[in-house]
């Protein structure tokens, strides 16, 4: 079925002298008044909902439009439940971490990037060691040598105040 969104016209509400009618099983009833179309969708126990106003004549098909718009709510739900959802996990640094711990954190973020999240990696400098940014540098290009085989570099690393930031994301199979 089309989709249809929320303010569409029902029965009474269709102002159009004529429509082309579609029935419940999707057969054309063909051109008819606007009050002969209502008569056959209430003989069925059943509403007349206009689904394209823009055409000439407008078209209108007999459906129950309450089953309709629950069915819709639920395909959308069920496409909502499907949405993988991308978290920004954060892992930080100082300038004189040792190597044993960028293996550690390098390990962290091989789990986060597996689950599918991207990996923010940031160095906080503190003081004059700002002034030493190539150190954040070399710190960041180490980290992603033992995770490069899993992700890519979505933003190479920057310095923004006292932060170096990196963002890695995980590699598209």
């Amino acid at each position: 079925m089309k989709n249809i969104s929320k303010d569409v016209l029902l029965n009474e509400q269709i102002r159009a002298k004529e429509l082309r009618v579609i029935s419940d099983s999707n057969e054309q009833l063909g051109l008819m008044s606007s009050r002969e179309a209502l008569s056959i969708a209430e003989e069925r126990e059943m509403d007349l909902v206009l689904i394209s106003p823009n055409a000439k004549p407008p078209v209108c098909k007999i459906m129950d439009y309450g089953k309709f718009v629950y069915e819709q709510s639920k395909r959308e739900k069920e496409a909502k439940k499907k949405q993988k959802v991308v978290n920004l996990k954060e892992i930080r640094f100082s300038p004189s971490i040792e190597e044993h711990d960028i293996s550690i954190k390098a390990n962290n973020a091989r789990k986060f990037l597996n689950e599918g999240d991207k990996v923010k990696v940031t160095v906080r400098f503190r003081g004059r060691e700002a002034d030493y940014s190539f150190i954040g540098h070399k710190i960041l290009e180490k980290f992603v040598l033992k995770v490069e085989d899993i992700c890519v570099v979505e933003k190479p690393a920057r310095l923004e105040g006292r932060n170096m930031i990196m963002i890695l994301a995980p590699k598209k199979a």
